[in-house]
C-alpha cells in the first residue's frame, strides 16, 4: 500500500477500498504519510466526494487511531451535543447544566474559535479561575458528582482527526461534507457518549448556507451515529441573524447566565429548550421538564457547581473591555437583517477570535446588539456597541458591518425565521 495509488484512486474518481482508508488514516497518524500527500488527498476527497460506505469506514479509521472513553459506571445516561459552529452560539454553557439537572449526564468536550465562529472554551475561559484541561479521571469524577462538564478533548482522542483538521484549514478543503461529518463523528462516537443530538446550522453565519447542504450534511453525520451504536438525531437551526443580543466570550457567558437565571433572549431560551428535550428524550428521559428546571433554579444551581468544580469562580466579575463604540441605525423603519457573518467577523476584528490556533483571545471583546430583525428602530438609536481593549480595531470591525444591516419601511409585514428550521432523524 502507498499514497500515492490512494490519491491517484480517489482523484480518478474511484471509490477507495476499506484496506486503502484503514491503511492511509493509520500512516498518516504514524507519519508515514507526509502532509503534502494527505493535503493532495483532502482535495481529491473534495472534489470527487465519498459515498456513505467510504465515510463510514474514513469515521472508522479515524476512531480506531485512538482511545474511547466510557462512561459505563455513570449511574445516569449520557447524552451530548454538538454544534456546527454559529454567531453568538453560546448554547452549550446553559444547556448542559440543564440537562444535567434533569437526570442525564453530560460529557460536553468542546473547542476554540477559530475565524468569526466563537468556541466554548474560550468563552468559560473569561470567568476567572475556570480550567478547560482535565484528565479523563478528573472528567469522570466531574460527572459523577455533578452531572455535566465541559472541557477540551484529551489528545488521546480521535488524533488522526486532530491532524487532519489542522491541514484541512490551511488548505482550503474545510467545506467537504465527507471531511466534516467524519471530523465531527469521529470524536463524538470515540468520547463514547449514548446519544447525541447535532446544531446544524444553517445560514449566512454557518458553515451551511443553504438547507440542502445542511440536510446532507445532518443526514450524514445521523447516519454515522446511529451505524455506531449512539442514537443520533439533530436539528437544522437558522444562523442568518447571530443568536442572542451577544457575540463575545464574556458577553456571551453573561448572557448564559441570564438564560440560567430564567430570563434571557428569547431565541436563546427557545433553542436551548428544544436542544434540551432533544437530549432527554435521546437519553429516555421524556418526561423531564427543562423550562421547569430553568425556572425554579435548578440549572443554575448545576452550573454553578460545575464551573466551581473546574477551578472558576461563579460569583467572580466578568471581564470587561476597556473602550467601547456604539453604532446606531440609520433610518426609521423594520430591522429586516442583521448579517451573522458580518457580526461575526466585527467580533472577531475586535478580539473576541482568532486567526491561528494560538492566537489569544481578549476575554471581553465582542459585539452587543441592541435590536434584532423584526423590531422596530429609529434613526439615531444604539443599534450595536462594539467592545475591544484595542481601539484601533473599531476601524476594522466597522468596516465588517458595512452592509450587515437592512431596513424596511414601519408599514412593512415582516417576520423573522424561525429557530429550528427543521428535524432530521433515521428511519
Amino acid at each position: 500500500m502507498d499514497a500515492i495509488s490512494v490519491i491517484r484512486a480517489k482523484r480518478d474518481g474511484s471509490r477507495l477500498t476499506d484496506a486503502q482508508i484503514d491503511w492511509i488514516i493509520d500512516a498518516y497518524t504514524r507519519g508515514e504519510v507526509a502532509d503534502e500527500q494527505m493535503s493532495a488527498l483532502a482535495m481529491a476527497i473534495f472534489l470527487n466526494g465519498m459515498d456513505r460506505a467510504e465515510i463510514a469506514r474514513w469515521t472508522a479509521a479515524m476512531i480506531a487511531s485512538g482511545e474511547r472513553m466510557d462512561f459505563s459506571s455513570l449511574p445516569r445516561p449520557t447524552a451530548d451535543k454538538h454544534s456546527t459552529g454559529g454567531v453568538g452560539d453560546k448554547i452549550t454553557l446553559p444547556l448542559a447544566p440543564l440537562v444535567a439537572a434533569c437526570g442525564a449526564a453530560v460529557p460536553q468536550l468542546s473547542g476554540r474559535g477559530l475565524g468569526h465562529t466563537g468556541g466554548t472554551l474560550d468563552k468559560l475561559e473569561a470567568i476567572p479561575g475556570w480550567r478547560a484541561r482535565l484528565s479523563n479521571e478528573d472528567m469522570l469524577a466531574v460527572l459523577g458528582d455533578v452531572g455535566s462538564v465541559i472541557c477540551a478533548a484529551g489528545e488521546g482522542l480521535a488524533p488522526a482527526d486532530k491532524k487532519l483538521y489542522a491541514l484541512r484549514d490551511v488548505t482550503g478543503t474545510v467545506e467537504s461534507i465527507p471531511l466534516i461529518a467524519s471530523s465531527i463523528m469521529s470524536k463524538k462516537i470515540a468520547e463514547g457518549t449514548g446519544s447525541l443530538v447535532l446544531d446544524v446550522k444553517v445560514g449566512s453565519g454557518a458553515f451551511m448556507k443553504d438547507l440542502d447542504s445542511a440536510r446532507e450534511l445532518a443526514a450524514t453525520m445521523v447516519g454515522l451515529g446511529t451505524d455506531h451504536g449512539v442514537r443520533t438525531t439533530a436539528l437544522l437551526t437558522d444562523m442568518s441573524t447571530p443568536l442572542g443580543l451577544t457575540a463575545g466570550n464574556a458577553l456571551e457567558v453573561r448572557e448564559s447566565v441570564e438564560v440560567l437565571a430564567g430570563g434571557g433572549p428569547a431565541d436563546v431560551v427557545e433553542l436551548t429548550l428544544a436542544l434540551a428535550r432533544e437530549m432527554l428524550d435521546a437519553a429516555g428521559l421524556p418526561d423531564a421538564d427543562p423550562a421547569k428546571a430553568l425556572a425554579d433554579g435548578t440549572a443554575m444551581d448545576h452550573w454553578r457547581r460545575m464551573i466551581a468544580a473546574q477551578g472558576g469562580d461563579p460569583d467572580a466579575p466578568l471581564p470587561t473591555a476597556r473602550e467601547h463604540h456604539v453604532v446606531t441605525a440609520t433610518a426609521d423603519g423594520v430591522l429586516t437583517r442583521l448579517d451573522a457573518y458580518a457580526v461575526g467577523l466585527a467580533a472577531w476584528r475586535l478580539g473576541a477570535g482568532r486567526a491561528r490556533k494560538e492566537d489569544p483571545v481578549q476575554a471581553g471583546a465582542g459585539v452587543e446588539l441592541h435590536a434584532k430583525p423584526g423590531d422596530h428602530v429609529t434613526a439615531g438609536q444604539p443599534l450595536l456597541t462594539l467592545h475591544t481593549d484595542t481601539p484601533s480595531a473599531f476601524a476594522y470591525a466597522l468596516e465588517a458591518l458595512d452592509d450587515a444591516v437592512a431596513y424596511a419601511p414601519r408599514t412593512t409585514e415582516f417576520t423573522p425565521a424561525p429557530i429550528v428550521l427543521d428535524r432530521i432523524a433515521r428511519a
